[in-house]
């Protein structure tokens, strides 16, 4: 008897796998149902630090949903996208001396924003910079290109500055 208890165990941990599985395929499912956008004003409130933006294209990706809606809570939500910068504000950022930019290539470039992204690119990024950015409150990553004055941002629940105003 004892021996059919722990297949039935196996079989439920199995079962947990495929759930997991399922679970994974939907959350990547959400970056292709998600549009690319090109408004400027909820970037430009989230990173304020980058002054006034124009062409971006950016992707909101809900993460981890789950379909059968079992899982109460807040939404992790994954903002990633490129935008401009004004001419010069690139410079003007990796030139401040207490921010050490390394040259640094994004990855996991979502497919849809790959013909947004500058193919000739000199990346630079900070972690001391990407604090700043997000101020502790969330995770993110902004790599600048100061030849072209653009910013690849990837950030998880980029949260609009507390006194930003409404």
């Amino acid at each position: 008897m004892g021996g059919m208890a722990g297949l039935g165990r196996r079989g439920v941990l199995a079962l947990g796998a495929v759930t997991l599985l399922a679970a994974c395929t939907a959350h990547s499912k959400s970056a292709e149902g998600a549009k690319v956008r090109t408004d400027l004003e909820p970037l430009e409130r989230r990173f304020a630090g980058l002054g006034p933006l124009s062409g971006a294209r950016w992707l909101g990706i809900v993460l981890g949903t789950d379909s059968r809606g079992s899982i109460p809570g807040p939404t992790d939500v994954r903002l990633v996208g490129t935008a401009q910068l004004r001419a010069g504000a690139v410079a003007a950022i990796t030139g401040a001396s207490q921010q050490s930019f390394q040259s640094e290539v994004p990855t996991q470039i979502p497919e849809k924003l790959t013909e947004f992204v500058p193919k000739d690119a000199r990346w630079v990024r900070s972690d001391s910079f990407d604090r700043d950015m997000t101020a502790g409150t969330y995770t993110g990553a902004f790599y600048l290109d100061p030849a072209t004055d653009t910013v690849y941002f990837d950030t998880a629940n980029p949260s609009v500055p507390a006194g930003s105003g409404p």
